[in-house]
């Protein structure tokens, strides 16, 4: 049975996933952790979904298992399909996708690439998208993003970034927005969690939501069993939308994972 399953017109099904992107050996390898994923994705059939650390080949495999329903918007964080995407995909039998662009959290940042804050491993980057929903007209955007897992000043910088991208360029356009990610930042003490969320611009959809569908559980699973713990991968909605239920979805299957992280889900509405 779905955790959320596909939603009905007037709401959305958002899912933010990171699909684990080093090749773990057996049994966490892609190729012994693909069947789940599409097993938890045939089920679910998020209205969107957020990808993080994904490289080419599990962006590619992705698409084979959505199609011929969904679409993706994508870059490598190195140009290119080079290194992780934090890749969109979205149904567009119901949304028809606007405008979207790839930004890298640095000073710089339409510099591919780049990293300027003390992310000294990986540059990190955000991608957005615009859509309209055609069951309503109304538009919304999403922002989906992979923090540093090193530097706390990377991620802090990188929560005024989105706070920035927000403010004075999705909500002057109009648009509602929504917020997906692995922050590697715990909610609710983590600092970056607050920039973004403390005088209101987001609401956590786990503190918002009407229902949760499971308990407080770390998102980061290491392949375990679901445990109590710290919230790093989070669905964040600013004021014009509702939040009917979230859950962190704990679905294995014959004892294997989908990824070393659980997806977050959530059944949300414009207002």
């Amino acid at each position: 049975m779905p955790f959320i399953g596909p939603a009905e017109p007037g709401s959305m099904h958002v899912m933010s996933l990171n699909l684990r992107g080093p090749e773990d050996p057996p049994p966490y390898r892609w190729a012994d952790r693909r069947p789940v994923v599409e097993r938890l994705l045939r089920d679910e059939r998020p209205t969107v979904l957020g990808t993080q650390e994904g490289k080419w080949h599990h962006i590619r495999d992705l698409a084979e298992t959505l199609r011929p329903a969904y679409d993706w918007i994508g870059l490598g964080r190195s140009g290119g399909s080079k290194s992780e995407y934090t890749a969109i995909f979205y149904d567009f039998t119901r949304l028809d996708m606007i405008e979207y662009d790839h930004l890298w959290l640095s000073t710089v940042p339409k510099l591919i690439g780049s990293r300027t804050w003390g992310n000294i491993q990986h540059p990190r980057m955000l991608t957005w998208a615009a859509f309209r929903d055609r069951t309503s007209d109304r538009e919304f955007a999403v922002v989906n993003t992979h923090f540093d897992h090193f530097s706390p000043l990377a991620r802090l910088r990188s929560a005024h970034f989105v706070r920035r991208l927000t403010t004075r360029k999705l909500h002057r356009a109009g648009r509602p927005v929504l917020v997906t990610g692995d922050f590697n930042a715990a909610a609710p003490e983590a600092r970056p969690y607050r920039v973004l969320t403390d005088d209101g611009l987001f609401r956590d959809a786990w503190t918002a939501a009407g229902e949760r569908l499971s308990d407080d559980v770390r998102t980061w699973n290491g392949y375990a069993d679901p445990v109590p713990g710290r919230r790093i991968d989070w669905i964040l909605a600013d004021r014009h939308w509702e939040i009917a239920r979230v859950g962190v979805n704990t679905f294995t299957e014959g004892g294997r994972h989908p990824s070393d992280h659980w997806p977050v889900q959530a059944l949300v509405s414009l207002r």
